[in-house]
């Protein structure tokens, strides 16, 4: 069997990395560890992506959506306990991609992941534009946003400068198409503004210089004695699952592409566990969080032809090889300004908030919109894991409001016989219209009410039309049968037998 790499995957890989690198350092010293660990992170997802089976077009490194997590994480218990975090999120994804739970995560709606990734994106900008004016950033996201109002007071302006220019040459750097095909944005924008930082000797913060041999931490057995920690396990359980739905979010998007533009059927299972043993080896190294598509969020990860694991494993070789540049020449990440980092961040960060597609679903569901909103808010409020649980108890609470359509129906058959019919889907959220609308039959103003009948004529109430009847509706139909002497008959359909039936007994 021949094996080559094509031109297409060299070039794709190389581009690919020269975009990965500055988002790597830039998501590691927002995360707060040593800026080394977002680039041993982003080999990892390389080199093992190019080994295990998964997407064949996602790449996978450091995610900017998780920095807000990771970040809290760090502050909580530090460091030294990332590693243990990590590695066992990562056994966690494993166990679930075993189990072939990978393709619940396509169950998840779509307004919720979006309403997911602006609130990452509105914490990620808030917290990076104090970074960006070398201010310290407020512990929490609440006050970080509160915060933004008495920030400009605050801020330095030779750092914020920096990060702005940094900024404005990521939005330029688009325009020039050639250009911008040629050599990524971020990777201009960050070198320009550290040659101008070493040029210039201007004083601002800039990337804290550890090496890898002191930045690489293998966790130690005292480590995962903390795994006995009620909040450890939680923070394992909500990076295994936020990492995981990053990862299969963007290969829903994938899958969805068309066949010419690399749209492909994905194994959620198998990407599951490729993100699992990749986290796996991120966690033994003392590493940040890999996700997939990661470092192609707002880059195009993935595109110029990039086809494979070769294309994979060469961006990992590529990243591998700065790791060499970094045991030689440690200090090449201490010429970087991380107010730099901190405009790349603000611009990753805007990118994350889906713009476009809300207004997509303001137009056609605009109910969807409010689970969106409240999703985004929550997790500014409360915290990332809370928002999307909240985001998810909404939805799934709209749904079921949505689907509880019912009516009454009154009608007059050739014999004389009055029919009631009550249509559609019967559950305790309708049950107030529902009584409302039986009663409105009874009143004497309403034409052909029940009452206005002459006495003896026989009214039948079917439920055939019920094609869902909860407990609590179907008691509250029975009562109301029951208490009128007029109704001879009920007519029941399959669904509706079974629960009355189960009233009955058990009353």
């Amino acid at each position: 069997m021949r094996f080559g790499v094509r031109k297409a995957d060299l070039l794709s890989s190389f581009f690919v990395f020269l975009v990965a690198l500055p988002l790597c350092v830039g998501i590691a010293v927002a995360s707060g560890v040593p800026a080394e660990l977002g680039v041993v992170t982003a080999v990892v997802g390389g080199l093992v992506g190019g080994v295990v089976p998964g997407s064949s077009v996602q790449v996978s490194g450091p995610a900017a959506g998780l920095t807000v997590f990771v970040y809290g994480a760090v502050q909580a218990y530090g460091v030294a306990v990332l590693g243990v975090l990590v590695f066992t999120a990562g056994l966690v994804q494993l166990g679930l991609g075993a189990l072939r739970l990978g393709r619940w995560f396509r169950a998840v709606p779509v307004s919720v992941v979006q309403g997911m990734l602006a609130g990452i994106g509105i914490v990620l900008v808030a917290g990076q534009l104090y970074a960006l004016g070398d201010v310290r950033v407020p512990a929490t996201a609440l006050g970080a946003v509160g915060g933004l109002g008495s920030l400009p007071g605050d801020v330095d302006p030779v750092a914020s400068g920096v990060g702005g220019a940094t900024i404005a040459v990521l939005l330029l750097w688009r325009c020039w198409g050639r250009a911008a095909r040629l050599v990524p944005g971020p990777l201009v924008a960050v070198a320009l503004a550290s040659g101008a930082t070493w040029v210039c000797d201007l004083d601002v913060r800039r990337v804290e210089v550890r090496g890898l041999v002191a930045a690489v931490r293998a966790p130690e057995s005292a480590d995962f004695g903390r795994l006995g920690e009620v909040g450890v396990v939680g923070t394992v359980v909500g990076l295994a699952l936020l990492a995981s739905a990053q990862s299969l979010f963007g290969a829903v998007a994938v899958e969805r592409l068309p066949r010419g533009r690399k749209g492909q059927r994905v194994d959620f299972d198998r990407e599951l566990m490729a993100q699992g043993v990749g986290n796996a080896v991120c966690g033994v190294l003392g590493a940040l969080p890999l996700a997939a598509g990661g470092v192609g969020e707002r880059s195009g990860g993935g595109s110029g032809g990039a086809r494979g694991t070769v294309a994979r494993g060469l961006y990992g070789g590529w990243l591998l090889a700065f790791v060499g540049v970094l045991f030689v020449v440690p200090e090449v990440l201490g010429v970087v300004p991380v107010a730099a980092l901190a405009g790349l961040l603000v611009w990753a960060g805007c990118g994350l908030v889906p713009v476009r597609e809300v207004g997509v679903l303001w137009r056609e569901h605009r109910g969807e919109v409010c689970v969106f909103g409240v999703t985004a808010g929550a997790i500014v409020v409360a915290g990332l894991f809370q928002g999307v649980v909240v985001g998810l108890a909404l939805s799934v609470g709209k749904t079921a409001w949505d689907v509880s359509r019912v009516r009454v129906e009154i009608g007059e058959r050739g014999d004389g016989v009055v029919v009631v019919r009550v249509v559609g889907h019967a559950t305790f959220l309708r049950l107030p219209k529902l009584l409302d609308e039986l009663e409105a039959l009874e009143s004497l103003e309403a034409p052909g009410g029940l009452r206005n009948l002459p006495s003896g004529r026989e009214v039948r109430l079917e439920l055939d039309g019920l094609r869902h009847v909860d407990h609590a509706c179907a008691a509250a139909l029975e009562g109301w049968a029951a208490a009128r002497g007029q109704v001879v008959g009920v007519v029941t359909g399959s669904a509706v037998s079974a629960v009355v039936a189960t009233n009955r007994s058990t009353s």
